[in-house]
């Protein structure tokens, strides 16, 4: 069954609009769920920041639970942390919140320091999607979200028009799809889905024992302002070595209150725009993995080094490392560094960036 924007029976009608916003008279709708045939694998999301809120995935008893950090309503996801959102119109640093494209310069808003960090102070993250299609039953499952972003918004050039799918698909795996074109102006673009996953499930505590491989064989070494220096430098003989299993604490900075842990980009082996493995992601005791594909050229893992008492879903309270991000993406203030692969989408152009999380037990 096909439904345009129709909402599950206990939707929470929230107005979010800022006035004089693309946003005003639009409302964020709460949560749709997406479930397989089988019962035993489903996910909610919202069309406040076109947001994956939660993945119930069984582990090797068969007990469903839900793997992803979140909150109960939409309301705290509006005032609460970018959990699960999908980020933009650029993800991840931009150095001194500007650059230059074909001759001009554009300035951003700041909102990392002199950065600007996802996107800006109201990133894609913080908009109200509209819902395109839900199709909620079937061997495929889907939804999409779609947003109009404004030429100037946050200081970005031009207007693009972005899609994000999520769908479910035989057995355990969950695609997100994400489009975007460039009607106008060329402008940078890099979405991201900002998960948090932990698959011991949330709030149960840190993942320093849940085993990672990443095939990644080099990495962007950043300042202290965490902006890439330019350098792509191999992994070998460093803490960001994961070429192997290797468990998330094993070899990480442990710092507490806050800090520490990783927070890098990593360059994805392989061809740049090709499907292919990214990481693998095991926790020991429930047996639970997650395999991740994608088609772009970096991934940053994120461990959760701010996260402090944050109350989540079902009254969880999320403490220090106790998630871990795989963010793939473009790499980080790539519209400052002509030697990283480009992140320019002109108008006309296409911008695809697919992902696959294929969970296991």
């Amino acid at each position: 069954m096909v439904v345009r924007a129709a909402l599950l029976p206990v939707t929470l009608l929230l107005c979010l609009a800022l006035p004089g916003s693309a946003d005003a008279g639009r409302t964020a709708d709460g949560f749709y769920e997406l479930k397989n045939k089988k019962g035993d694998f489903s996910i909610k999301v919202t069309n406040w920041g076109a947001t994956l809120v939660s993945v119930l995935v069984p582990d090797c008893h068969g007990d469903l639970t839900d793997v992803v950090l979140g909150y109960d309503t939409v309301a705290a996801y509006a005032k609460g942390a970018a959990a699960g959102s999908t980020i933009g119109r650029v993800a991840n640093r931009i150095a001194n919140a500007r650059f230059v494209l074909d001759g001009r310069t554009y300035r951003l808003l700041r909102n990392d320091g002199n950065n600007t960090i996802h996107g800006g102070p109201r990133g894609f993250n913080k908009v109200i999607w509209t819902v395109k299609e839900y199709v909620h039953d079937g061997d495929s499952p889907y939804i999409t979200f779609y947003y109009r972003s404004f030429d100037g918004e946050q200081g970005f050039p031009g207007y693009l028009d972005v899609y994000v799918t999520y769908r479910l698909s035989d057995p355990y795996d969950l695609s997100i799809n994400m489009n975007a074109t460039a009607t106008s102006k060329a402008t940078p673009v890099n979405l991201v889905n900002h998960a948090y996953w932990n698959l011991a499930g949330h709030g149960s505590g840190d993942v320093l024992e849940h085993e990672l491989q990443m095939f990644a064989s080099r990495y962007t070494p950043v300042d202290g302002y965490m902006i890439p220096m330019g350098q792509v430098a191999p992994v070998a003989g460093t803490k960001y070595d994961f070429l192997t299993p290797t468990p998330v604490g094993a070899n990480m900075e442990i710092v507490p209150g806050g800090g520490g842990g990783y927070d890098i980009n990593f360059a994805v082996d392989g061809q740049q725009d090709a499907m292919r493995p990214v990481a693998r992601v095991q926790d020991p005791d429930s047996g639970r993995a997650l395999e991740l594909w994608a088609n772009q050229p970096g991934v940053q893992l994120y461990t959760a080094n701010w996260l402090s008492n944050d109350k989540g879903k079902g009254g969880k309270v999320y403490g220090q490392y106790g998630a871990l991000c795989l963010e793939t993406q473009a790499y980080p203030d790539a519209v400052n560094h002509p030697e990283f692969p480009s992140s320019i989408v002109r108008p006309g152009e296409v911008y695809k960036h697919d992902m696959v999380f294929k969970f296991s037990h």
